[in-house]
């Protein structure tokens, strides 16, 4: 079975009680939560099974985004050479 990592981020006043649901809803299809955010932004890194990542409920309204979970650098590529 294959899996995805995603990001999941909550609007900034979500109730922690409603990622916790959140979060409990996700486990129950089979996800992993990896981390929970809760300084910076609130959410969650998760893995999900592939057939299961409609678990993770994009259209809840106190969700920012879920977007995929990826390497992030702070060097880019020079797009130009001299």
């Amino acid at each position: 079975m294959s899996t995805s990592s995603y990001i999941v981020t909550f609007k900034k006043n979500t109730p922690q009680s409603e990622i916790d649901e959140h979060i409990k809803k996700a486990e129950d299809a089979g996800a992993t939560i990896g981390h929970r955010y809760t300084s910076a932004i609130l959410g969650y890194s998760v893995s999900v099974p592939d057939d299961a990542v409609n678990a993770l409920d994009a259209t809840h309204p106190n969700i920012d985004f879920v977007e995929a979970d990826g390497e992030v650098t702070t060097q880019g590529k020079a797009l130009l050479t001299k």
